[in-house]
């Protein structure tokens, strides 16, 4: 066990990647309490409109779907630990400004949607670099697990977070929740601060004429070009849209269906930031690059637990679904990860990943709406359950191409365990 443990949590032993860590848990812990917080005051402020749930989504991640790209041209040009520092400042100043509307009740909901823009301009920024950043931290031979210890980080948050705030926000209110949020943003910038540069695990910056020759296209053009990394692209981008909306549809499902209140909110977020910490720390032994058939399965897997949460007539139901559900997905998109970052050259880092931030999280402007839209009209349950089948012919049709393209086939054993299994071409 000790030796399973020592394994699970190797990259931890190095410094920087130490201090990256323990920053972004603060942080991210305040930023679901944040999370909860700012869906509550949504509904309050809107009267429980969903739509309205959905524009403040769309606006968090519109700069995604705007600025990523330049985002990632940036993380290949310049120093990705200043890019840090600076994104996260302006993060930190955003929380403290609205933690100041928010207690001295001056709160409108025009402010929630400026803050979220504002919120989405900085992640923007922030997350293709810090994704780009962590083989900096690590190196490649770690980098596997490095990238499964940062799910891990962000789905403990995800349990602690939402928990704690659905408790502060029943005992105080919305407002002291914005304030811890706030003061857990300092965390990052003072770890950026304490890293060795001279322990990072990179290349000296290009002469700025050299720096200047790194194009989006050119990024846009290599990921065309690699149908290994276009697969998992193309999937990321259709399953985030339809399925990957839990922090809109759980908070309507939660509220109008089920007709419960902030507590049962962060039960439900908290049942599937568990299922998704077990799903990350699933893959922190892998040490190789993760096989197609590997993020194909993850990638049915979710698509069907999370149909099936959309149909639970039950809140016991719904809370137990939401074990495997976020175990899938995470396992899924961890493994979608992976697969792109070790199967991509260095000097293309930064723009691949920006693009893999742009069709995980920058589809969201298009999508949250949407499920906003059919959680008002035809209920919450039903919003889920539509984005799960949608998910799920997705994967189908992704499944049926590479089979089709490498010449595998696809069996099913029934000893010693039912499973499936696939017979690979050579190739493959």
């Amino acid at each position: 066990m000790q030796a399973k443990l020592s394994t699970m949590f190797q990259s931890l032993k190095v410094r920087n990647y130490r201090l990256f860590a323990t920053g972004q848990l603060i942080k991210l812990i305040g930023v679901w309490m944040m999370f909860i917080a700012q869906d509550w005051l949504v509904l309050d402020l809107s009267g429980n409109s969903a739509t309205a749930l959905g524009v403040v989504t769309a606006l968090q991640f519109t700069p995604v779907l705007l600025l990523t790209l330049i985002s990632g041209r940036l993380a290949d040009r310049y120093d990705k630990r200043l890019l840090l520092f600076v994104a996260n400042a302006f993060w930190t100043v955003l929380a403290l400004a609205m933690a100041a509307l928010v207690i001295t009740g001056l709160v409108q909901l025009w402010h929630v949607f400026a803050f979220a823009a504002l919120l989405g301009t900085a992640n923007a920024v922030e997350t293709p670099v810090r994704q780009a950043f962590v083989s900096e931290l690590v190196g490649t031979e770690l980098l596997p697990n490095a990238l499964s210890l940062n799910a891990a980080t962000f789905n403990s948050a995800r349990i602690v977070g939402p928990a704690v705030a659905g408790l502060a926000i029943a005992a105080f209110d919305v407002g002291p929740v914005f304030l811890v949020t706030a003061f857990s943003s300092l965390a990052p910038l003072v770890n950026v601060v304490r890293m060795r540069p001279a322990e990072l695990h990179r290349k000296e910056l290009p002469p700025i004429g050299e720096r200047d020759q790194a194009k989006v296209i050119d990024g846009l053009r290599y990921v065309w070009r690699r149908p290994d990394l276009l697969l998992p692209m193309v999937m990321i981008s259709i399953i985030a849209t339809s399925l990957f909306n839990f922090q809109l549809t759980l908070a309507a499902l939660a509220k109008t269906v089920f007709n419960t209140g902030a507590a049962s909110f962060g039960l439900f977020s908290s049942a599937l930031a568990v299922g998704a910490l077990a799903g990350a720390l699933a893959g922190t032994g892998r040490r190789s690059r993760p096989s197609v058939w590997v993020v194909l399965g993850a990638a049915v897997a979710c698509s069907v637990f999370g149909t099936l949460v959309g149909f639970a007539p039950a809140y016991w139901l719904v809370v137990t679904l939401l074990l495997p559900t976020g175990f899938c997905m995470v396992f899924f998109a961890q493994a979608a990860n992976q697969r792109i970052q070790l199967g991509v050259d260095a000097a293309f880092r930064g723009r691949v990943m920006a693009l893999w931030v742009l069709v995980f999280l920058g589809t969201n402007p298009v999508g949250a709406p949407v499920i906003g839209w059919l959680a008002e009209t035809y209920g919450a349950g039903a919003s889920i359950w539509i984005g799960g089948l949608i998910s799920l012919v997705t994967a189908l049709l992704a499944l049926t191409w590479q089979l089709r393209r490498s010449g595998a086939r696809l069996r099913f054993r029934v000893l010693p365990m039912p499973r499936f299994y696939v017979v690979s071409a050579p190739d493959c």
